[in-house]
């Protein structure tokens, strides 16, 4: 027994070498030389063109929330990334589609995707107005009209448990009962920089979201899938696992930590250590077309999200700790990047790539230009 664990050993893949600073840089490069190719003649970027079965339940509002989503994330990365006048001015087209578009309807009885847009939407505009380039723009009084309404979008489809998520009970009443872990995060980071950026946050707001996403942390270290009452995981090999919780557990404790709450430096090093330990349940779903089907039910659209907050919240850490992670947070973010410079993990449209790029070279700027 022992020879043929040796054997199986020894016929391993080996990983790839780390990447260059030089391959990283022109990763970023190409990435955002595809967002400026893509960006659509209206300032968006996505859109419903390339469609495949895993999207076939969209409709056009979905979509038009998708956009806005899209948008939002990529308007974050020309914001970190350019400086440009090119890029600059796609920023700009950009910003002003958000401007445009802040009035999401529920595309259905059961589906309110417009949550993702009222979430990246908020986040840009008030990342926007906290950046010194909009510190004298005659957009700035726009933008802060504009994630405001952003924000009210938000408070309108929190659920009673303080979170949001993306389907609804099509049965229940007009406010969604079910929230995720994971969308919920990512509203309280955009809620955080709303706030930072001197938006008026209401508190009831921004303490509800926090409670759903401390609700939803288990013993183990992961996160419920669900916002749910009494947090737990039924059944071996389920999504709740450390297996199947791996991006939940960045953007959750990412988010916590930005709400001011306390999370020990040990247990966001020990969220991403388990991240990396058991990164193969994260490569076996990437691109994946069917949601869920791989082990410990991950998705592909895991990847990218996971690795972007990953490495917002490597960091957060003091800078001696940093170095343990950036390059093999590089390396697993490089292989998703194909010859035209687009990043992807999970077809969805035309959203597909936009998105998946933006996640990419923001994670990829932060391990090359650190905060703090």
């Amino acid at each position: 027994m022992n020879a043929l664990l040796l054997l199986v050993a020894a016929q391993a893949p080996k990983p790839a070498p780390l990447p260059t600073l030089e391959e990283v840089r022109r990763g970023i490069d190409s990435g955002m030389a595809l967002l400026l190719r893509e960006q659509n003649k209206d300032g968006s970027w996505g859109g419903p063109r390339n469609k495949t079965f895993t999207d076939s339940f969209a409709n056009p509002e979905t979509h038009h929330a998708w956009a806005v989503a899209t948008t939002g994330l990529v308007c974050i990365a020309l914001l970190e990334r350019e400086k440009t006048g090119e890029a600059d001015a796609a920023l700009g087209r950009g910003l002003d589609y958000l401007l445009e578009n802040v009035d999401l309807d529920r595309p259905d009885d059961w589906d309110i995707d417009n949550t993702w847009g009222f979430i990246y939407g908020l986040d840009a505009l008030a990342r926007a107005l906290l950046s010194p380039r909009f510190a004298d723009s005659p957009r700035r009084e726009a933008l802060r009209t504009g994630a405001a309404k952003f924000l009210d979008g938000m408070a309108r489809y929190q659920s009673p448990n303080g979170g949001w998520g993306y389907y609804a009970d099509a049965e229940a009443a007009w406010l969604p009962e079910w929230a995720t872990s994971f969308t919920s995060a990512a509203g309280v980071i955009a809620l955080a920089d709303a706030k930072k950026a001197g938006l008026a946050v209401p508190d009831k707001v921004m303490q509800g979201a926090v409670r759903s996403v401390k609700r939803c942390r288990l013993p183990s270290g992961a996160f419920t899938y669900s916002v749910m009452a009494i947090p737990h995981s039924p059944r071996m090999e389920w999504i709740d696992e450390i297996k199947g919780s791996l991006s939940r557990i960045q953007v959750c404790n990412l988010a916590l930590l930005r709400a001011g709450e306390k999370v020990p430096v040990e247990e966001v090093k020990r969220g991403l250590e388990l991240f990396f330990e058991h990164h193969k349940f994260l490569d076996v779903a990437l691109r994946k077309p069917i949601p869920h089907e791989a082990y410990y039910f991950n998705s592909g659209y895991f990847y990218l999200f996971g690795h972007y907050y990953a490495a917002e919240l490597i960091a957060t850490l003091p800078p001696a700790d940093r170095a343990a992670y950036w390059g093999r947070l590089q390396r697993e973010i490089l292989k998703t990047q194909e010859g035209d410079g687009g990043m992807w993990d999970f077809w969805i449209s035309s959203h597909t790539k936009p998105y998946g790029t933006s996640f990419g070279i923001l994670a990829l700027g932060r391990s090359v230009e650190p905060i703090g």
